[in-house]
């Protein structure tokens, strides 16, 4: 008996409409697939920068050696030398690219590089805008074997041995620094690091030409 039902011959047929449609769905899972690889790499690629700077951050800056008071005289402090070097792990710091934030009782101050004429022995602090330094700072080198902290070309700690003083011109700044005045400076490396500095000057300064601050 003939049984319709079983035929071992039949054969199926797809609509044109079914194969669009399949082929669209592949489509849309090729995108999505593309898509989330993009994001995949723009959020690791963020994420790495990101990282690198937070990184940069904490590791490229500068760590104070000591801060020294001179050219003592009826108004106090009339400038200050702060030895510093490159802090562990830190790459090259260029100190002309260095800020200073300087905050005392009379206000809060932001200092840039200004430079050091070599020839004359003296802070050029014109060459910044202000004639006086009361917006700038100096640049000297204490140990450098390969002149990497030269004004005349650049200012860059580039060996772990490598101390330069920056000097501040705090009679130009804040008229200078009393007895018993306190302030704060912060250190700022192009990388955004950070160094704090707090100055203490004695009580008092009768019969002295320097002073540890």
């Amino acid at each position: 008996m003939f049984d319709e039902f079983n035929r071992d011959d039949d054969r199926g047929q797809v609509g044109i409409g079914t194969l669009i449609v399949f082929i669209a769905m592949v489509l849309v899972a090729a995108i999505a697939a593309g898509v989330l690889i993009n994001t995949a790499g723009f959020l690791q690629s963020g994420a790495e920068e990101t990282g690198q700077q937070s990184s940069d951050q904490v590791t490229n800056r500068l760590q104070v050696v000591s801060a020294v008071g001179e050219d003592i005289g009826s108004n106090g402090v009339d400038t200050v030398r702060i030895t510093v070097k490159k802090a562990p792990g830190a790459n090259n710091i260029d100190l002309s690219t260095t800020t200073l934030q300087f905050v005392h009782t009379s206000g809060s101050y932001d200092l840039v590089f200004g430079d050091y004429n070599t020839d004359a022995g003296s802070i050029a602090y014109g060459t910044v805008g202000g004639s006086d330094g009361s917006d700038s700072f100096g640049v000297v080198d204490v140990q450098d074997e390969d002149d990497s902290i030269d004004a005349d070309t650049n200012v860059v700690l580039n060996d772990p041995a490598d101390r330069a003083q920056i000097i501040l011109d705090t009679s130009s700044i804040t008229g200078g620094l009393e007895e018993g005045d306190t302030a704060t400076i912060q250190i700022n490396t192009q990388s955004g690091g950070n160094t704090e500095l707090r100055l203490v000057v004695p009580e008092t300064l009768s019969g002295t030409s320097a002073v540890n601050l």
